[in-house]
């Protein structure tokens, strides 16, 4: 397992994200901010649905086929093809492997953190997603951010190729279920 270790120091969930995937070719970033502390905001975020959101729910349907629309994001990140690389009471890391870029739907299951680490099939990308939650003033801020590693140079150009095309729009989409999270938040507070 890629955990840091260090008994006198309480990692943080990019630290521990960072120490999974240190060479990501690939990183994106997501925050929101909201007025509801920390625990309302987290247990807001697990209770997010594909169906809760347009486009990103869409496309994780159909990209893994057979995925139930009221499926909670929190649950989608702890069932194959993804497996849970560490968690704690306001953050979790999971990680997905295979060729992303294909339209096979190439994620071979994983069993466990140490499949993850292991992972060196040619051609492939290793993918790690973690959502966490800080404090923030009077309030927190719900952050997200993935990184994708290639396996080697093939699956590097393959990789490059694919967010030539997709990367401009993930913007768009990947911030979706942090908004939803943030406004069920406040309401609740």
């Amino acid at each position: 397992m890629a955990r840091i270790v260090n008994p006198a120091v309480t990692p943080t969930a990019p630290q521990l994200l960072q120490s999974w995937l240190p060479d990501a070719e690939v990183v994106t970033r997501h925050r929101r901010r909201a007025a509801a502390d920390g625990a309302a905001l987290w247990q807001a975020a697990r209770a997010i649905r594909l169906d809760d959101t347009r486009a990103l729910g869409r496309l994780v349907r159909w990209r893994i086929p057979e995925t139930p629309g009221d499926l909670p994001y929190a649950e989608l990140f702890a069932r194959p093809p993804f497996t849970v690389l560490d968690e704690g009471p306001d953050w979790s890391i999971s990680g997905l492997v295979g060729r992303i870029w294909t339209l096979a739907r190439d994620y071979p299951p994983l069993d466990g953190p140490d499949a993850f680490t292991a992972w060196a099939t040619p051609g492939t990308v290793r993918v790690a997603f973690a959502h966490w939650v800080e404090p923030d003033g009077d309030g927190s801020v719900l952050r997200s951010e993935a990184r994708v590693q290639a396996v080697d140079r093939r699956a590097a150009l393959r990789l490059r190729s694919l967010w030539l095309a997709v990367g401009p729009f993930e913007r768009l989409i990947g911030a979706e279920p942090l908004a939803l999270a943030a406004a069920r938040a406040d309401r609740q507070a």
